[in-house]
């Protein structure tokens, strides 16, 4: 899968133990728990804390050194042992094969010229791991009494991995044999490669994917330890953080969402041969065939022979292609940056506000994003900040006047303007806001790409600086964009240009647009709703590690502390969330084939 691994090989077996006592391990393994446990770190503080638990980290890891098991030689000797396995599994072997590919790391190469929508790759459920076949394994008797492994499929998955690969009769030993022996997602960052991005958006998720891999790393160990159910477990032996962190980032760069085998529910898997896909720009072509229960690609375009067959891993932004897959893609289409806006409590007008926002189905405080490509920002964005910039006589025309209801349809669309004075106010306020994000940053675009210049540059420092340049990037877009648009209106405004008026027929019109600024608001998914939710893990698992405060601003684009949002609880749920902000936001979800031919999520980066 790609760029993300960088392999260094190992030569030796198990390895020999360090001369470390069990008390003196499990001291150093409770105060990093009570270290990650604690409540989170206030404003400003975050970094401090990282130092701290990195610090813990090195001393165990050190302890620990030569103590993981890993396999001899490279990972290339193993991929002709994962064909075999496939073919004896009855997955699909012929017409392509795995490459090395340079730069973009391992890959499928086509053998034969393979047609656009043609199936051309197949893998029965046999041959996945799964969160049931986990609850099949040695694995079960921990899995039924432990309620973080029945709530977080992600994390059973990473002790599944691991305790497979410590099995020499593993059915899946060719599957684990083939996955890269290290990665490059930031769990696998020095110390200063985390620090180059400081001040961007992505570094609250970077820290907090970091504190809750210790955390769970921490809380398994002991529990391994000192389980009754654990006890046959070869973890027991051998479980450092290193295996941990192993298999936490081959779970979030290739664990994908199928459906069990009865169609009734959804589980997660890691689906061997198919995640060496490497990712590029596209279509979804990968779904599950419940008849033949089986997962199933189809060819996002033709290839000719020994060309890389890609697949596309959905519409994901640079930092969750960092974060979750450990690689920047140059050419995302889709990349975009969070902003965080809400209308103030202690606005004269915030009642009035936010019930014009309600009956548009947007909340008055939420995570939006500013998209790379123009325009820059979505019909939800859009509907937000007309809102946000409304006058009292125009609220009270959205609210009580003539076809008022209807009036809320035209919020998101681009061509019907609230008036002229309110999309100057609210471009001024776009441009203005973008503008005041740049100022965080440390360093200008034009000094990182001064520094991406320099040959000597490590791999992850140039991952890091290239996400925090995409991120200004797109701020100076949004923000020449915003003026632009504001010079525009001024000038319709100075002209005397009628507002364009609709008709109730214009609302289904519509919804048979192309362009996103067009749709009618509450027709639309709440995409940047969603995106709010940025560590997104089980269902059962409710934090968001960090991120807690809500800003406001003003219709002059000052920022208001809003309310904050529920702080971390410190019971074991919250506190395992889940391999962080990492795992799910890392997962690629596979649809009914029997219904369709594609999916709704990719998969993961191919290591």
């Amino acid at each position: 899968m790609g760029k993300k691994s960088r392999v260094k090989t190992q030569k030796s077996g198990s390895g020999a133990n360090a001369v470390v006592s069990p008390k003196e391990m499990m001291n150093l393994i409770s105060e990093l728990l009570q270290k990650c446990s604690s409540a989170a770190p206030s404003a400003g503080k975050e970094w401090e804390e990282y130092v701290q638990i990195r610090g813990l980290v090195e001393k165990i890891r050190k302890k620990q050194k030569g103590m993981s098991v890993v396999f001899e030689g490279s990972r290339e000797d193993y991929f002709s042992d994962l064909m075999s396995w496939a073919q004896e599994n009855g997955a699909s072997s012929d017409g392509f094969n795995v490459t090395n590919f340079g730069t973009e790391g391992y890959g499928l190469r086509a053998t034969r010229d393979i047609k656009a929508e043609e199936l051309f790759l197949w893998i029965p459920r046999k041959m996945l791991m799964t969160v049931e076949s986990a609850q099949n394994s040695v694995l079960g008797p921990l899995y039924s009494q432990d309620r973080i492994l029945q709530a977080m499929g992600n994390v059973t998955l990473a002790l599944h991995l691991l305790c497979e690969r410590a099995n020499p009769a593993s059915t899946w030993l060719p599957y684990i044999r083939s996955l890269p022996q290290e990665y490059d997602t930031p769990l696998y960052y020095q110390q200063d490669e985390v620090q180059l991005l400081l001040g961007t958006q992505a570094v609250q998720d970077v820290l907090s994917q970091y504190k809750n891999t210790a955390r769970q790393y921490a809380y398994f160990y002991k529990l391994v330890q000192t389980h009754p159910a654990a006890s046959k477990l070869a973890l027991k032996d051998s479980f450092t953080f290193d295996d941990y962190r192993w298999a936490v980032s081959s779970v979030m760069t290739r664990q994908n969402q199928i459906p069990t085998e009865d169609g009734s529910r959804v589980t997660l898997a890691l689906i061997p041969l198919w995640d060496m896909c490497n990712h590029t720009n596209g279509l979804i072509t990968t779904g599950y065939n419940l008849e033949d229960d089986r997962c199933e690609c189809v060819a996002l375009q033709d290839y000719k022979k020994n060309e890389q067959i890609y697949i596309f891993y959905g519409t994901r932004s640079n930092a969750e292609f960092v974060i979750h897959n450990g690689f920047f893609f140059q050419d995302n289409a889709h990349d975009r940056v969070k902003i965080k806006l809400g209308v103030s409590k202690s606005e004269r007008l915030y009642a009035m506000k936010t019930e014009v926002l309600a009956r548009a189905g947007i909340p008055a405080s939420c995570v939006f994003a500013l998209h790379c490509n123009e325009p820059p920002i979505s019909a939800q964005l859009l509907a937000f900040l007309r809102v946000f910039c409304m006058t009292e006589e125009e609220l009270k025309d959205y609210l009580l006047g003539d076809r008022a209801i209807n009036k809320i349809f035209t919020l998101g669309n681009s061509e019907f303007p609230v008036s002229w004075e309110n999309e100057i106010k609210l471009w001024t306020f776009l441009e203005t806001r973008a503008a005041l994000l740049l100022k965080t940053y440390k360093t200008t675009s034009e000094e990182d790409c001064s520094v991406l210049e320099k040959p000597d540059l490590s791999l992850h420092s140039r991952v890091a600086i290239q996400l925090r340049l995409a991120e200004k990037q797109i701020l100076e877009k949004a923000s020449a964009s915003g003026q632009a648009k504001r010079l525009h209106f001024q000038k319709k405004l100075e002209e005397g240009v009628p507002l364009p008026q609709y008709e109730e027929s214009d609302i289904a019109l519509l919804e048979n647009t192309n362009a996103d600024a067009k749709l009618p608001i509450i027709l639309r998914k709440l995409e940047e709703v969603e995106e709010g939710h940025e560590i997104q893990v089980e269902e059962h698992s409710h934090i968001l590690n960090g991120e807690n405060a809500v800003y406001g601003m003003d219709a002059n684009g000052e920022p208001v502390q809003g309310d904050t949002q529920e702080k971390v609880s410190n019971n074991v749920h919250s506190a395992l969330d889940l391999i962080g902000s990492s795992n799910q936001k890392g997962q690629r979800e596979v649809t009914d084939r029997s219904a369709s031919r594609t999916e709704e999520n990719p998969k993961e980066r191919g290591e």
